[in-house]
């Protein structure tokens, strides 16, 4: 594909080359990791409702399930040991998260892909062979690290590797892989849920495939230009480069690199300069864009969906079946974004799918609090409270799929300086998991509390989120790696703590200006980092 100049944004700046075959290759192996996140999603909430696995290991919620507990539909799952199976990954994810951050910077994305797989490969047989619960666990806890440092090491390979202008699309080819993960994994319960008792153990030993192809990937792939020159291999970086953008005009991108490789190599603590007030907008960024990605509340349909349509009173078949739909409309709403995110950009699809969002929680919640009463004028509801709560639910995972699904990742990674970018990766992935966990630790429980309300607080919380981006969130479309953590300095609050951008007018008057303060180096740096280049 033939791509021309490349457009770098507000610099006036334009890179030679264009989109080749190798580098969509490459992004698409290496996005083979948000298959294990995907597939772990998908296969987890039909895993959790096989009879054969849950006499194995959680007999109280078979009693429970079967009526045990009482008549009410939302409690029937309601168990913190299962609820403690799920989120157990969640949890190992978010103390391996920071690590990730390390090794990613010091040992390269390349590695860290690789190390991913192979903790994976080691988890599925672990959780496949299972004879106990400690055996289960212990591989819950191992595919928890391995999706900590796949989260981390893919969203900045796919980021750096991509030219300008296919960035928002080559990054979310990790969303879109996850969410095939997601159907083919729903696909799979639906076949092996047939296989009493031992059918579960397929479903999650068909896990290792994906694995496989990332470790592939960590030993044939090579190393992002970014990473190879900030670690010292210049030439192989530049090697690289020119492989990637289909030309051997590369100097001037190159020269943007080692810039800021010059300046990330400065930093012998990227965890104390993202904390820098200079760093504040990124900073905040990470805490918030992943953190809000898991308060959608779309780990309640990905995870529980066949326990909440069982609750609705169809058969466990027909729960799987549905859940597929909402897994195939997840999958293929993606597609969306990859064209939207370069075309209206990010801000555009996280207000629109906020927006959305709302409107089908709120449809959910009432339908199932409609479904629960036995007023004669709303009878058709009751009826039909599964066919009407599928079609809300598509209605929420198609904004999600086009928006809070890929978004997060794209954008924390691309609004942060190099110096920073891996401890801020890193950050967004703790939230994302640490958020998962308590989630998936008290989704059950707060269902069987608050009953169908529990859809109307997420819509709240999307609300919350949806006013942020308006607020907060720059649009960055269009711009390369380098330039777009620079589009806080003309932010209405931002501008206040980001440095202006290096090739503004007051970046060249304030590059000689006398600096005070405990961030003076760190600015001084930013301000000259491509000044001469610029003027």
């Amino acid at each position: 594909m033939a791509g021309g100049a490349m457009p770098t944004g507000d610099s006036g700046k334009e890179y030679a080359g264009e989109v080749t075959t190798y580098v969509i290759v490459a992004c698409i192996v290496a996005a083979s990791g948000g298959a294990l996140f995907g597939y772990d999603n998908g296969i987890t909430g039909g895993v959790i409702s096989m009879p054969g696995f849950l006499e194995q290991f959680f007999p109280e919620v078979t009693d429970s399930a079967s009526g045990g507990a009482g008549s009410d539909p939302y409690c029937k799952y309601d168990s913190q040991v299962l609820e403690w199976f799920t989120s157990s990954l969640f949890i190992a994810g978010v103390f391996a998260a920071l690590p990730a951050g390390y090794t990613t910077r010091h040992w390269g994305r390349k590695r860290t892909m690789l190390l991913a797989g192979i903790l994976f490969d080691v988890g599925v047989v672990l959780t496949a062979g299972a004879v106990n619960i400690y055996m289960l666990m212990a591989g819950r806890v191992l595919l928890g690290v391995a999706v900590a440092f796949a989260s981390v090491s893919v969203t900045l390979y796919n980021s750096e590797m991509a030219p300008a202008q296919l960035r928002g699309r080559l990054n979310q080819l990790f969303q879109v892989i996850l969410t095939l993960g997601v159907v083919l994994a729903q696909i799979i319960n639906i076949a092996t849920g047939k296989y009493y008792p031992w059918g579960w153990r397929v479903s999650l030993g068909l896990a290792g495939i994906p694995a496989i192809v990332l470790t592939i990937g960590g030993i044939v792939l090579p190393d992002t230009p970014n990473s190879l020159v900030e670690r010292g291999y210049e030439e192989e970086g530049r090697r690289v480069l020119v492989r990637i953008r289909g030309t051997e005009d590369v100097d001037e991108e190159l020269d943007d690199i080692r810039a800021a490789c010059v300046e990330s190599n400065k930093v012998t603590n990227p965890w104390a300069e993202i904390l820098k007030r200079e760093s504040r907008p990124q900073l905040f960024v990470a805490l918030t864009a992943t953190f809000f990605q898991q308060w959608t509340g779309i780990n309640t349909v990905i995870f529980y969906a066949p326990q909440l349509f069982i609750s609705l009173g169809t058969g466990q078949r027909a729960a799987l079946l549905a859940t597929i739909v909402t897994g195939v409309v997840n999958h293929f709403a993606t597609y969306v974004s990859l064209w939207a995110a370069d075309s209206f950009g990010r801000r555009f699809l996280f207000l629109e799918g906020g927006v959305q969002m709302a409107i089908a929680l709120v449809g959910i919640g009432g339908t199932l609090a409609l479904a629960g009463t036995n007023n004669p004028d709303v009878a058709w509801i009751s009826e039909n409270a599964a066919w009407i709560a599928l079609f809300f639910m598509c209605f929420y995972i198609c904004a999600y799929a086009w928006s809070w699904g890929p978004l997060p990742w794209l954008y924390a990674a691309e609004v942060q300086f190099l110096e920073t970018r891996s401890a801020g990766q890193s950050i967004a992935t703790l939230i994302n998991l640490l958020f998962s966990f308590v989630i998936g630790q008290t989704y059950l429980s707060m269902l069987c509390v608050f009953k169908w309300g529990i859809f109307v607080f997420f819509a709240a919380m999307v609300c919350v989120m949806t006013i942020t981006v308006a607020f907060f969130y720059p649009e960055t479309k269009g711009l390369p790696i380098e330039e777009a953590p620079h589009v806080f300095a003309d932010h209405w609050f931002w501008k206040r703590y980001a440095p202006p951008a290096p090739w503004s007018e007051e970046a060249k008057r304030e590059s000689e200006r006398p600096l005070l303060g405990d961030d003076q180096d760190t600015t001084r740096r930013r301000r000259r980092s491509r000044a001469s280049e610029s003027q």
